[in-house]
């Protein structure tokens, strides 16, 4: 163990909640915290986040040594839209993992950012690496990373109170009715444990998208803009599913047409404000080749007009 540190209590209250506040993380992190027994009051083990701390007590925690994880060797790059000493948003490839697993045997993009250096601890010396939000493999897009963490924590309750947010572009079989907002709870699905499916009434989390219109071309395919509210995993594919519509090539969802390279979901527009700064924060994706040439082919060049910001935020009025 390193860093014991101690500090004589000024309030009453719950110790996770006087922990966080002194240390200024979260109560998540206080919570693994003392789950591993680093935390003591009045030189006596706690372990419930629950315990009751009084003015005078002594709060004593010991930070322990960062567990480094080794990184698998990356041979490739990644684009980087924006990037200072606090946070990077990064242009995330099709078929590119964010997060290593057992069943992940190929670099992921935490491996990338091992290797550039970009790695965070939390309290309890779990080495992580920044991530604020996912974007499924086949999906591409913009995703934005912590370098410290200060900006991990507050980045993440811009998340929570929805002061961040994504606009997605899709290319779907058929086109929507209308533009529309759907809300439905999303959870596992009971019947295939790769897919999210819409949850009984009770069961799983709230989920809200809207999607709108954009273009449609001579073969029914349309262009469309998702907004999401909340952050389900396959949120925007289950919600389609639930309007009879699938994106081009989300056979895990549906998808019945012609064979396509990839899923044609994309992360076209990112918006928060800067952490440390405070400066509003909107940066917009570029689409990768697959996708942009597919749009070309069958929209033409003008529809390129549509996909820009102000237009995306525009066919959703007053979104943040």
């Amino acid at each position: 163990m390193i860093n014991a540190e101690q500090f004589v209590a000024n309030e009453s209250g719950r110790i996770d909640k006087i922990l966080a506040l002194h240390l200024n993380v979260s109560r998540n992190q206080i919570e693994k915290f003392i789950e591993k027994g680093f935390v003591k009051t009045n030189n006596k083990d706690v372990t419930k986040t629950s315990h009751k701390v009084y003015i005078g007590d002594i709060v004593s925690y010991s930070l322990p040594e960062v567990e480094k994880k080794e990184a698998i060797k990356v041979d490739f790059d990644i684009e980087v839209l924006y990037e200072d000493e606090h946070l990077m948003v990064v242009n995330k490839p099709s078929g590119l993992v964010v997060h290593p697993a057992p069943s992940v045997k190929e670099p992921t993009l935490v491996d990338w950012l091992v290797q550039r250096g970009v790695s965070l601890s939390t309290l309890s010396g779990e080495e992580r690496h920044g991530i604020v939000h996912r974007i499924d493999k086949e999906t591409t897009g913009a995703l934005v990373v912590a370098k410290s963490n200060e900006a991990h924590e507050a980045l993440s309750r811009q998340l929570e109170d929805k002061s961040m947010g994504r606009y997605y572009i899709a290319l779907i079989d058929y086109p929507l009715k209308d533009s529309c907002m759907v809300e439905a709870p999303i959870g596992r699905s009971v019947h295939n444990r790769l897919k999210m499916g819409v949850a009984e009434e009770g069961k799983g989390k709230s989920a809200k998208s809207a999607f709108a219109k954009l273009a449609i071309n001579d073969n029914n395919i349309e262009l469309i803009a998702a907004k999401l509210y909340t952050g389900r995993t396959h949120q925007i594919r289950v919600h389609l599913a639930t309007l009879g519509r699938h994106i081009l090539g989300d056979v895990l969802y549906g998808y019945k047409g012609k064979e396509m390279p990839r899923v044609f979901l994309h992360a076209r527009l990112l918006y928060f404000i800067h952490p440390i700064s405070g400066q509003k924060m909107e940066l917009e994706a570029p689409l990768f080749d697959d996708m942009r040439d597919f749009i070309s082919n069958q929209f033409g060049n003008d529809k390129f007009e549509i996909l820009k910001k102000d237009n995306l935020q525009g066919v959703f009025g007053a979104a943040h």
